[in-house]
């Protein structure tokens, strides 16, 4: 007989099981609902020493007093963290463990790096600067207790598709705050558990699927190349991100299957995405397709510039000029007669000494050409995301946006890559922020022409091109996207309606869009481009597609073909004839 130890994510308690445990039983397991110490009824319990290391030890316990020959392990949301932990010590209990919904936690990360309320986040100063949670912090920052999610707030944590009008009731009339320690203390593992099978449970509707699984496993950050593992298996339940609420029989026999050993396996045969298809390397840290010389780079706050072989000397000189006009009028000022002794006055200064200036902030063009003192445009790249805090190296010096920023330097143009806080889905106003913050560093910097910016946005970047469609400046010369998302993904909930390019589009005179399209893209990303392109033509919008025809998402590292590198010089060619028109 199969015992299934059941755990629920935060502010919950073993209740929320009650249903899909009477399923199971019925089916002949034996289901035991957990309720951690301080959640559910036992809310009474928590106190300030409650952490992450006391939930581990509820699950040991109750392990420990399981008969049955075969116990798996659970874990909704925040629940996966004390479920591997528990996994860890008692790994010869345990014959599997079900993530339900939920990313698979990593050794020395607390649990609020994968909390998708930024909100949460920002109380608990993960990511922002404010807290130490790179693994060496146990406490809990003495935060008090995180409120529970109210009725509007709770589609922050996932998908609340399909629940129940008396669920619901029992969501808000029996949530209970969470101590805070449970989400900050890092998971410590020994690596006793790191052989046992997995299974995953997808839920659709809350954006989860295996065919973006396959697409993160061949494309995505490293963390997700363990899901192609022989030893993991995933399902899918067509409901929202609490299922044992929305979808409780259903999630009671994917349970029963998962147990059994049976699931998909990502990277298997099927959809084109073999196991031969995954890179060794993780892809994000592939090389450029390019293979580009290092140019100058400067770092300033969330962003480095890159700049063509001279350009950067353009500030220094700048201010060596004003220093030596400063000492030729002041030694002017002390020679007798001066005014009447100097040719015209100060206007025969060094040249450009008295002009460094043209009012706006810029040193001035010299009209036709871009020599080593002449501001240059300026391409602003912009990853996509979500993006781990702690994922190193960070976007800006992986190999890519290394590449892309040496390209356009290559160019002539300054290329500019940038840090964002796309932490999770619910954080695109606070993306947004960074780059409006990065756009304004590169306009005020003297060696960039100021009036001649593009913004090139990658994959789930894309949505943040939404704000310069709907209301562009005079000095946005263009807008390019690749392989973007012009739409909230499915599952998306949680994306403020604002981040729709596909209704910005063509709704201003707004700048001309080059966009750029791997043939064998993922569906959910393609729907969103064709749907762009659709409103783009039905309101006339300037765009022009650049088509990798074998190319997949992030083909530049993936798929370094000549084909490739044609479609990245196309794009990059359309983009610069725009900044120079």
């Amino acid at each position: 007989m199969t015992a299934f130890v059941l755990v629920s994510g935060p502010f919950t308690g073993g209740w929320v099981w009650e249903e899909t445990a009477d399923r199971l039983r019925a089916a002949g397991a034996e289901p035991y609902p957990a309720t951690l110490t301080g959640m559910g009824d036992r809310r009474d319990e928590a106190g300030p020493g409650t952490d992450l290391e006391t939930h581990i030890e509820d699950l040991v316990r109750l392990i420990d007093g399981i008969g049955a020959p075969e116990v798996v392990l659970v874990g909704h949301g925040y629940a996966l963290h004390p479920v591997f932990g528990a996994a860890d010590r008692r790994p010869e209990r345990v014959a599997r463990i079900v993530a339900l919904d939920t990313g698979l936690p990593e050794d020395g990360r607390p649990a609020v790096g994968s909390v998708p309320d930024p909100e949460v986040r920002e109380l608990l100063a993960y990511g922002t600067g404010g807290g130490d949670h790179d693994g060496g912090g146990d406490g809990d920052g003495g935060h008090g207790p995180v409120p529970p999610p109210t009725r509007g707030t709770w589609r922050r944590w996932g998908s609340t598709e399909g629940i129940p009008a008396d669920a619901w009731e029992r969501l808000e009339r029996l949530a209970a705050p969470q101590p805070p320690a449970t989400l900050t203390q890092p998971l410590r593992l020994t690596g006793a558990a790191g052989a046992l099978p997995v299974a995953g449970v997808l839920c659709t509707d809350n954006g989860s699927s295996i065919a973006m699984v396959e697409m993160l496993v061949e494309s995505g950050p490293p963390q997700f190349r363990e899901l192609a593992d022989a030893r993991v298996r995933f399902f899918e339940l067509a409901t929202g991100h609490w299922p044992m609420l929305s979808a409780p029989a259903e999630l009671a026999e994917v349970l029963i299957d998962a147990a059994a050993g049976e699931g998909h396996r990502v990277g298997a045969a099927g959809h084109g995405h073999g196991p031969e298809r995954v890179h060794e390397q993780p892809s994000h840290l592939l090389p450029f397709l390019m293979d580009l010389p290092e140019v100058p780079r400067e770092r300033r706050g969330r962003i480095d510039l890159h700049f063509p072989d001279g350009a950067h000397h353009l500030l220094a000189d700048a201010d060596h000029l004003l220093a030596d006009a400063d000492h030729l009028l002041a030694d002017a000022d002390h020679l007798p007669d001066s005014a009447d002794h100097l040719p015209d006055g100060a206007d025969h200064l060094p040249d450009g000494a008295g002009h460094l200036t043209d009012g706006a902030g810029h040193l001035p063009a010299t009209e036709g050409r871009a020599g080593a003192g002449h501001p240059r445009p300026a391409v602003v790249f912009v990853h996509g995301g979500p993006v781990s805090p702690d994922q190193r190296p960070t976007p800006r010096d992986t190999p890519f946006f290394l590449g892309y920023g040496r390209y356009a330097a290559s160019q002539g143009v300054i290329g500019v890559t940038l840090d964002h806080r796309l932490h999770g889905v619910a954080d695109y106003p606070i993306a947004a922020e960074d780059l409006a913050e990065a756009v304004e560093l590169v306009r005020a910097d003297p060696r960039v022409d100021g009036d001649r910016i593009a913004l090139w946005f990658f994959s789930t970047g894309g949505l943040l091109a939404a704000d310069w469609l709907a209301a562009p400046p005079p000095w946005l010369r263009c807008v390019a996207a690749s392989y973007p998302a012009l739409a909230p993904l499915p599952g998306w909930d949680t994306v403020e309606p604002r981040f729709r390019p596909v209704a910005a589009v063509g709704t201003a005179d707004g700048p001309p869009v080059v966009l750029t399209r791997a043939g064998l893209e993922h569906p959910a990303f393609s729907a969103t481009v064709r749907e762009f392109l659709d409103a783009a033509g039905g309101r006339g919008a300037d765009v022009e597609v650049v088509d990798v025809p074998h190319g997949r998402h992030g083909f530049e590292l993936v798929d370094p073909t000549e084909e490739s590198r044609a479609a990245v010089a196309r794009a990059m060619a359309a983009v610069l004839d725009r900044l120079r028109d």
